[in-house]
């Protein structure tokens, strides 16, 4: 049974960076579309970033909300996919997890219907 552990969140200050990683243990993540999301108090989980690890191409999808600030990206032999965060804003300021879902999923849509397997999350704390 596949596991995901987060790890790498904190706290940072407007512009600074961070970078979470999601371990996986228990199967291959080459088998999953592997995505982040971000929850605030109160709100719907939303998800933010997607990858497709396949080899030579690692299709992304970003929400326009990160995109060009954030990053995400696997490591195949360390079975972890990464998020870095880059230019952060106090917006960002949310609990972070990382999921899952079977087979190849290439819009946010799909991967809200299709996420099968989630991590404990890891806090993100952004300060001015």
């Amino acid at each position: 049974q596949l596991r995901l552990v987060e790890s790498g969140g904190g706290l940072a200050h407007t512009g600074g960076s961070l970078r979470l990683s999601c371990a996986a243990s228990g199967a291959s993540l080459n088998s999953y579309s592997t995505a982040w999301f971000r929850q605030a108090p109160g709100k719907e989980r939303e998800p933010i970033a997607l990858i497709n690890s396949r080899g030579d191409t690692d299709p992304t999808t970003y929400a326009d909300s990160v995109q060009g600030r954030f990053t995400i990206s696997s490591d195949n032999a360390k079975n972890t996919v990464y998020l870095q965060m880059n230019n952060l804003k106090t917006e960002d300021t949310n609990v972070y997890y990382c999921a899952v879902a079977t087979g190849w999923v290439s819009t946010f849509y799909a991967l809200r219907q299709e996420v099968n397997g989630w991590g404990q999350g890891t806090q993100v704390t952004v300060s001015s």
